[in-house]
């Protein structure tokens, strides 16, 4: 019934394009009031599990929500405490209007200071993207 509106992605099909399958090990950081919680539930049903906030082993991919309140180095520092050798994280930003935004040059500057290398971006929900951070391949210099 209605028209061509271009609209975001729903949740479910942001899930979709995280490529998270179940018994993947997720870690969640920098949760808050603002999340989507809908996002947050299709990602757990994604890996069959609960997203883990403190990790007893090591994680297969951390979910990093980040605001223009904290630094991203340190956040991915953070973020990278709990990963495997090879995890990733999946930096969730407010996405360009919305409160607490971050500037794609401080996503690249504080991924670069992190020793990180930023690949994919999606939108993921509404309010919401997420860019795949990870670490560089080995052998580089």
């Amino acid at each position: 019934m209605g028209g061509t509106t271009r609209r975001a992605p729903s949740s479910t099909e942001g899930v979709e394009q995280l490529k998270l399958e179940p018994g993947l090990i997720v870690q969640e950081l920098g949760r808050d009031d603002d999340v989507d919680e809908d996002l947050r539930a299709d990602i757990m049903d994604a890996i069959d599990g609960d997203l883990v906030e403190d990790s007893v082993e090591a994680v297969d991919v951390v979910l990093l929500w980040q605001r223009n309140d904290t630094d991203v180095a340190d956040s991915l520092v953070d973020a990278m405490r709990d990963m495997g050798d090879n995890g990733y994280i999946w930096l969730f930003t407010p996405k360009i209007g919305r409160p607490g935004y971050v500037e794609p040059s401080e996503l690249s500057e504080g991924a670069e200071v992190a020793g990180l290398t930023l690949t994919s971006a999606v939108d993921v929900a509404d309010d919401w993207q997420a860019t795949r951070v990870v670490r560089p391949h080995h052998g580089r210099r």
